[in-house]
């Protein structure tokens, strides 16, 4: 299972899909991936930091989308003032 998660003032929004599935070709499956995708660049495009959450290892920053991860998490650009 792979999972992207948005962290912002409305909570915390996810999408997961099953990696196993996407190797079948499911379109659903699919269609989750090509979503996590498009918000994972829309949320980067907006100045967010996405970190890479694997079992046993520390945090990781990333730069790509990548649906092999397990877990990737947007946080928000923090704008002082």
């Amino acid at each position: 299972m792979g999972m992207l998660r948005v962290v912002s003032h409305h909570g915390d929004d996810r999408i997961a899909w099953d990696t196993a599935r996407v190797a079948l070709g499911d379109g659903e499956a699919l269609d989750a991936i090509r979503e996590a995708e498009r918000m994972f660049q829309q949320q980067r495009e907006r100045g967010a930091t996405a970190i890479k959450i694997e079992k046993n290892q520390p945090p990781v920053r990333i730069d790509h989308f990548d649906p092999e991860i397990e877990q990737i998490v947007m946080l928000p650009r923090v704008v002082g003032g």
